[in-house]
């Protein structure tokens, strides 16, 4: 997020405590060499008189510097959104805390005639605020849209039939995350309007997807071409078969042996 600078006058590093979003990249991703702080200090200052540079690598914190703190609420919300290796206590899962709709074949969560989109609010470098987010919640709880109750977002509303997010959260900054909607395929043009116009509002990243059941046939006639009417450029993105379920045992197929004359 580069929340971590260095204040060139005292030659020490500071961490912006709001931008920082409790990803611990910082924590894991430095080489920490746990050399003695006045000891690097002193060669520092002795090279620095002496004009010679003496600057670690970019991924070395020679003293060890960077500990982990034990965060308290609503700080901690932020760790959950942000750092990958932590479980999602609402959803039980790692990451983003969601399996999305992509996993439908799995989930079943959106059935025929009906959209399932993914709304993707922040990015590394950029993040998003909760306010933000509810920003965008508020305006599609407007139209009688179904919040996906399986999401991490949705768990930490008060109130879903309005989109509101708890309050106490609402300042926190995350790195990114996902509001999940479900609604019949005839409201897809008035919610990918609604997402269009909130997010030329917000200060930040926002990215969206949409999925919808084949048919017995497996093809799609209603939605490719509601997206194409609106200016989308549609890729069937993915198609799971059978995902994460056991295929019969096939019977061998009879063999039946014929003679050619020669």
């Amino acid at each position: 997020m580069g929340a971590i600078s260095v204040d060139l006058g005292i030659g020490r590093a500071a961490v912006d405590q709001d931008g920082c979003v409790e990803c611990y990249a910082c924590y894991r991703g430095m080489s920490q060499e746990h050399l003695n702080p006045v000891l690097v200090r002193a060669i520092r200052k002795v090279l620095g008189l002496l004009r010679l540079r003496f600057e670690p690598e970019p991924d070395v914190c020679p003293t060890a510097a960077f500990a982990p703190e034990e965060l308290q609420w609503p700080r901690m919300v932020r760790r959950a959104f942000s750092d990958p290796q932590v479980t999602h206590e609402s959803t039980g899962v790692h990451g983003r805390g969601t399996e999305e709709v992509k996993t439908n074949d799995v989930t079943g969560r959106v059935q025929l005639g009906e959209a399932g989109f993914t709304v993707e609010f922040g990015r590394p470098g950029v993040g998003v605020r909760f306010r933000q987010i509810q920003e965008m919640t508020e305006a599609l709880a407007t139209l009688g849209i179904e919040f996906e109750q399986r999401n991490p977002v949705t768990s930490l509303m008060t109130d879903p039939i309005r989109g509101l997010i708890r309050e106490d959260i609402l300042s926190e900054k995350i790195l990114s995350a996902i509001v999940e909607v479900k609604c019949k395929l005839e409201w897809v043009p008035a919610v990918l309007d609604t997402v269009a116009e909130v997010a030329r509002r917000l200060d930040t990243v926002v990215s969206v997807g949409v999925a919808t059941r084949c048919d017995e046939e497996g093809e799609d006639l209603y939605l490719a071409p509601l997206l194409v009417e609106k200016g989308y450029v549609f890729h069937r993105a993915k198609t799971n078969l059978g995902l994460g379920r056991a295929a019969p045992p096939t019977p061998a197929a009879p063999v039946e042996t014929v003679e050619v004359p020669r």
